[in-house]
């Protein structure tokens, strides 16, 4: 069943004539009865009567009339999706967002989107490094703003974006407070406070077990609002990325060294396979973003390269 096959019948049962239905579709008499005659061929019975006092519904063409124009009606919902797909009017884009990373880091990227193409709906899922991971190679997620250091996966593309460093939030009285910057062997024996979605929780421990530093996990939450609070209340201390952390008075942050630990933020998607005009967007929307203040690393790498 071919669909000009089916826009004719329904032409013919509203005009109840083939020479005005061929006008109205704009072919020749000939060629829209041929057509009706394959449709009837196909659905094994004629579709219309014709004698000299007009032309009319058979039986079977009256049954098949609201099927054929529910046809027509998805046929051209169809298109009209699609058009406004390729012209990103109403287009969604599943976007996935590790939960640990800072919104504030991602304010320039989602305004410019919003303030260029206004039409496309963005829709953020906001997930750990796992979660988010398994979506997006599952086809959930069109791409993921994230990090994964755990998963050396050839399925994935990365467009690094920034890196940051990770950082000790202490409270304000700690005995480190007053250090410019904290060795792992310098936390051996402290309280430590737990963040439950941590993606380099795991590289972390066997650095510091590689420093001979064991701590004591007294709290553990998959919210950094209350692991902060837990540190301002001197319970102890956080381990956490740079630009994660809010300017507070009530606590001090100093850069882990000996050893430094820093995370590379990635636009990611999933190698070959098709992907919406919105997609489209987001990348370039990502490559003019600045990510704190400087250009993404993708874009400083491809320059390095041409030099």
């Amino acid at each position: 069943m071919e669909l000009h096959q089916v826009r004719y019948f329904l032409a013919v049962c509203d005009a109840l004539n083939f020479t005005r239905a061929a006008e109205a579709c704009h072919v020749a008499q000939p060629s829209l009865t041929r057509a009706i005659k394959q449709l009837e061929d196909e659905l094994g019975g004629r579709l219309f009567h014709r004698d000299q006092s007009g032309t009319v519904l058979t039986e079977l063409g009256r049954a098949m009339q609201p099927y054929l124009a529910e046809v027509a009606r998805q046929s051209a919902q169809a298109k009209a999706a699609a058009q406004a797909y390729a012209t990103l009017k109403r287009t969604p884009l599943r976007l996935g967002i590790m939960c640990t990373i800072g919104p504030g880091n991602l304010v320039e990227l989602i305004s410019g989107i919003n303030d260029d193409h206004p039409d496309i709906e963005l829709q953020i899922a906001d997930s750990d490094a796992a979660t988010l991971h398994k979506r997006l190679v599952d086809g959930e997620l069109e791409a993921a703003i994230a990090c994964f250091p755990e998963s050396a996966d050839d399925r994935l593309h990365l467009m690094p974006l920034f890196r940051e460093q990770f950082m000790i939030a202490l409270p304000q009285r700690h005995r480190l407070a007053s250090h410019n910057a904290v060795r792992a062997a310098e936390l051996n024996g402290e309280r430590y406070l737990n963040r439950a979605n941590c993606e380099y929780v795991n590289v972390a421990r066997e650095l510091f077990a590689e420093a001979g530093t064991k701590v004591n996990r007294v709290y553990r939450s998959e919210r950094d609002d209350w692991i902060l609070a837990m540190v301002a209340a001197g319970l102890g201390f956080g381990f956490m990325p740079r630009y994660c952390l809010p300017e507070r008075s009530d606590i001090i942050v100093r850069p882990l060294v000996e050893p430094e630990i820093w995370r590379e933020i990635a636009l990611v998607t999933v190698r070959g396979r098709p992907h919406s005009p919105a997609l489209g967007v987001l990348v370039h929307q990502a490559m003019q973003a600045k990510w704190m203040g400087a250009e993404a690393i993708a874009v400083q790498r491809m320059r390095a390269e041409a030099e």
